[in-house]
């Protein structure tokens, strides 16, 4: 998907990724690609409660996503509108909050 779509993830600095996207190999290709950072934000190795910071951003944001119906499910042909969409639920979200 990154390489298809390179043109568009240009902008892109630093990716927060799952535990599953773990490993040199994904991160030195996503730096080859569209030279970005990596970081990976692990569950906790002992399956007890713990806020994790930079997860717990993530997790609220797919939360928050997701009272959003035209999200519910990707309906969208172009990745250019599927990101379109998605920056205005958060535009939405942040005009509620002020």
């Amino acid at each position: 998907m990154v390489k298809k779509h390179r043109k568009s993830l240009i902008k892109v600095k630093n990716i927060l990724a799952d535990g599953g996207y773990s490993g040199q190999n994904f991160a030195s290709e996503i730096r080859k690609i569209i030279d970005s950072n990596v970081a990976i934000a692990k569950r906790n190795e002992l399956h007890k409660f713990v806020v994790l910071p930079k997860r717990w951003i993530v997790e609220r944001s797919f939360s928050w996503l997701e009272k959003s119906r035209r999200l519910w499910k990707n309906c969208e042909k172009l990745l250019d509108s599927s990101l379109a969409m998605t920056q205005l639920c958060f535009i939405r979200i942040l005009l509620k909050r002020y």
